[in-house]
């Protein structure tokens, strides 16, 4: 893999030569180059000063920031007068602060940049002189920081406190771990409860008029969980709030972490209005980072792109994204609808598992190897009813094979709220197939909760005469959770447990898993001439309670012929 990384020589060459501001022990490591002296910094001067314990940057425009010399915590964000930094004694930071750590400070012309070296983590804040913007970096080699986060903790009472992600701590009472909460009327609010796609969005924040501030997201190329990965990107309580940008959170999670330098993300004050779109990550221009000398970066000469002609078989009623992934990186693209075609830009070289999703459920797979600084074509892929389980003949299917629980009850709501809460439809309540609609199927189920789903269906003689293959989809699973059977009188055995995730889901706002279908063979001894009953019961080998007790999350259920 290409990577600009100055040799020690290179690196070593450029700091004596320029001179390098150090907090910290060890002069030399996780230092900056200086490529220029430092300006003198006054309001709307571009340039940064050292007071011996923070390195205060001016951006030349309407903000000011600190960093300290001995954590590289933020420790100060002054928009136009206003300090928007810091609530409970708490600076802005990775992860919930470094700790000791080295950092240094270099001006290359119109570009500030603070380094930050904590064991073998290195991290990155930029200014570029005349904009309201501070870039961030991260590269984190290896697992010794567990999750990789940067959190911007901003005071209170400085925006609205009225979104899902908001609550007020002093009449909200607490209904589930340290993180969720009623309010008294019945609705329910959380930090998880800001959760979006990642392909959905692409900065997150807050305004009001004259001002707004936003974190935009980077491309995420070393975040772990694929295009729908969903994780908290905000907060907001009578304390204080908090933006997120997260690259691994270990809540959820269906991937292995991924190392290496992340960003730029940015975060960006403006008039009120959203972010620029010149800084979202799939437009930002980066030549700019080329030369600071990041350990890790990789400009846009040395990257690649790849191709795609089209996806022909589609379902015209699903979306389709294209997935690239391997150990080191992931990237994804959006199948335009007529053809199917897309493209996926500013990837890594090597060589990387391309996956096809419709909606959110994985039908095709196959390998593409990206060479720096060109184009990789990808024919059309065709999708064949081997592909796409919704395509096959069914007696009766209940949702769609799309890898997620829309169109199912509660479904438009989990995402945003706590299952308990008031908003939500009734969790129980039996189907019939041919009169019952999706809408009256719960989209999660829990052995304490709603356990003993009922499906009652008609068969004529010659359907009640052979086998049949049952099949129920889920999303993800709590627990362990697993689908059992029993139709009329025969009870299936129990399914092993596919992997999941280990940690909370259905609560916080995520039914993304690992999708899987358990799939059972009822003998024709079960099945009658005229009504059957299906009934549904959770497996588990672990115990909880309601909410938390084991469970699964539907995508879909079918008898095929």
């Amino acid at each position: 893999m290409s990577k600009h990384r100055p040799s020690r020589r290179r690196f070593l060459a450029r700091a004596g030569a320029a001179g390098i501001a150090l907090g910290g022990a060890a002069a030399g490591v996780g230092a900056v180059p200086s490529g220029a002296q430092a300006a003198t910094t006054a309001s709307g001067t571009f340039g940064y000063t050292d007071d011996g314990r923070e390195y205060t940057v001016n951006t030349g425009a309407d903000l000011v920031f600190r960093v300290s010399r001995s954590t590289g915590d933020l420790t100060s964000l002054i928009h136009r007068g206003i300090e928007y930094q810091g609530y409970g004694g708490k600076n802005s930071q990775v992860e919930s602060g470094l700790g000791p750590s080295t950092v240094g400070i270099a001006q290359y012309g119109r570009t500030v940049l603070v380094s930050v070296a904590h064991g073998t983590l290195r991290h990155y804040y930029a200014a570029r002189e005349g904009e309201n913007n501070v870039y961030l970096w991260t590269d984190k080699a290896d697992d010794s920081i567990t999750v990789t986060r940067y959190i911007v903790r901003v005071r209170p009472g400085l925006f609205p406190n009225t979104d899902p992600d908001s609550w007020d701590a002093t009449r909200d009472v607490l209904i589930e771990a340290q993180d969720v909460r009623r309010r008294p009327d019945g609705t329910t609010r959380s930090k998880h409860y800001s959760n979006q796609r990642v392909v959905d969005y692409r900065y997150v924040g807050w305004s009001k008029p004259g001002v707004g501030l936003w974190m935009v997201r980077g491309n995420h190329e070393k975040a772990s969980g694929g295009p729908f990965y969903r994780s908290l990107m905000r907060h907001s309580y009578e304390d204080g709030a908090g933006l997120y940008e997260i690259l691994y959170y270990g809540e959820n999670q269906t991937e292995p972490m991924r190392f290496g330098l992340q960003g730029p993300y940015v975060l960006a004050f403006t008039d009120g209005g959203a972010p620029s779109p010149e800084l979202w990550h799939d437009r930002i221009d980066t030549s700019w980072v080329d030369d600071l000398g990041l350990e890790g970066w990789v400009g846009d000469g040395d990257r690649g792109a790849v191709a795609g002609v089209g996806i022909s078989g589609r379902n015209p009623a699903l979306s389709y994204t294209v997935g690239f992934a391997n150990d080191d990186a992931q990237y994804w693209a959006t199948a335009e609808p007529s053809r199917g075609a897309y493209i996926a830009r500013r990837m890594l070289p090597g060589d990387y598992t391309w996956t096809v999703y419709q909606g959110e459920l994985a039908v095709r797979t196959g390998t593409v190897t990206v060479q720096p600084g060109s184009t990789t074509a990808l024919h059309t892929i065709t999708l064949t009813p081997a592909d796409d389980p919704g395509r096959a003949p069914a007696i009766w299917r209940i949702g769609s094979w799309d890898g997620t629980p829309a169109g199912f009850r509660n479904a438009d709501l989990v995402t945003h709220a706590h299952p308990s809460d008031v908003r939500a439809d009734p969790w129980t309540g039996d189907f019939t197939v041919g009169r019952s609609t999706d809408a009256d199927f719960p989209a999660y189920q829990w052995r304490d909760v709603n356990d003993g789903r009922r499906i009652t269906f008609d068969l004529t003689e010659e359907q009640a005469a052979h086998p049949r293959t049952l099949n129920i989809g889920i999303t993800t699973a709590f627990l362990n959770g697993r689908p059992r059977i029993q139709l009329n009188d025969w009870t299936s055995p129990v399914p092993a447990p596919h992997p999941e995730p280990s940690t909370r889901s259905l609560t916080v706002g995520s039914y993304r898993g690992n999708n899987h279908t358990y799939t059972f063979t009822v003998p024709a001894s079960a099945l009658r001439p005229g009504t059957n009953t299906l009934t549904i019961t959770v497996a588990s080998g672990s115990s909880g309670s309601r909410f938390l007790s084991p469970g699964f999350a539907y995508d879909c259920v079918e008898l095929l012929p």
